[in-house]
């Protein structure tokens, strides 16, 4: 396929590459010219604009920060609207808000242009290897249509169901995430201040009942003993967005959100601390401070 790339940073540059090795011919675009160094030099185009990059693909993906330059990609001057003939396809990857999704596919829907969000999972690694989780939500025929190219990013590809809903399921990924890394620090200060070192409280929690997921067993070493804050997989100010998003489509259908409210009170605290690029396992240091003992190594 001709596929157009806007957003080469940590996921998308990956990504993008994957698209090259899988055979697809790619036009791409990011804010930073020297991003695309790798892609050019594996037979990519460089287009000055995203509405360049649209006019030239059948399909056109985004791995955007958040909903602001989601939009201003989609929709703005210069933008991908502007510029993607008809028949092709744009579909997001990036972690969105449904309404803002839901907005933009209506906009794209008046103008005959399909659109779909296809929101990941994986983390850099799984963008590297090509082992992502990708959630899709749109129409189901132009889900299949695009599916191939889908199928070159993710192994765990899967549509969710209408417009904004792979998008709402990534919130929910993501959130469960999130404040489980608080709920796990928050038990460790505990047990440690009641005495018992975090060696044990780990291997504890892992042999038990409860420490077969994939949070306990592999997050956890990670997040809460080495503490390596430096070696950013997912930034902290993306997390703090994502689990805002989450909160935000909570007040929009009126569900009550007390643990993911007070987390995210964690996570802007952590900012407040100038925390905003470390990893997102750095918010752990909030409930350090606050009992006085520091659960990592």
């Amino acid at each position: 396929m001709r596929i157009g790339f806007i957003g080469l940073g940590n996921m998308g540059g990956p990504m993008s590459l994957n698209l090259i090795k899988a055979g697809h011919s790619l036009v791409v675009n990011d804010v930073r010219r020297e991003m695309a160094e790798p892609q050019i030099a594996g037979g990519a185009q460089w287009a000055d604009t995203a509405a360049a990059v649209a006019a030239k693909s059948e399909l056109v993906f985004t791995s955007l920060p958040g909903p602001k330059e989601v939009e201003a990609v989609a929709l703005g001057e210069n933008g991908i609207l502007s510029g993607i003939p008809q028949g092709s396809v744009y579909a997001d990857l990036s972690t969105n808000s449904p309404s803002v999704i839901r907005r933009i596919h209506a906009v794209f829907k008046a103008k005959g242009i399909a659109m779909l969000d296809a929101p990941v999972s994986g983390g850099i690694p799984g963008a590297r290897s090509a082992t992502l989780s990708v959630m899709v939500g749109g129409d189901q025929a132009v889900y299949e249509k695009i599916k191939p190219a889908l199928d070159a990013i993710g192994d765990k590809v899967s549509f969710i169901g209408d417009s904004g809903a792979g998008a709402v399921a990534k919130l929910v990924h993501n959130m469960v995430a999130i404040c489980s890394t608080q709920l796990l620090v928050e038990a460790f200060t505990m047990g440690m201040k009641a005495g018992v070192p975090a060696d044990a409280l780990l291997k504890a929690v892992q042999d038990g009942a409860y420490g077969q997921g994939m949070i306990l067993k592999g997050a956890l070493p990670k997040m809460v003993m080495r503490g390596n804050f430096d070696r950013v997989t997912f930034a902290l100010k993306l997390a703090r967005k994502d689990l805002a998003l989450a909160t935000e489509v909570g007040r929009e259908v009126n569900v009550a959100m007390p643990i993911a409210t007070t987390v995210e009170q964690d996570f802007l605290t952590a900012l407040a601390h100038g925390l905003g690029d470390k990893d997102m396992t750095a918010v752990v240091t909030v409930q350090e401070d606050r009992a006085g003992i520091k659960v990592r190594n």
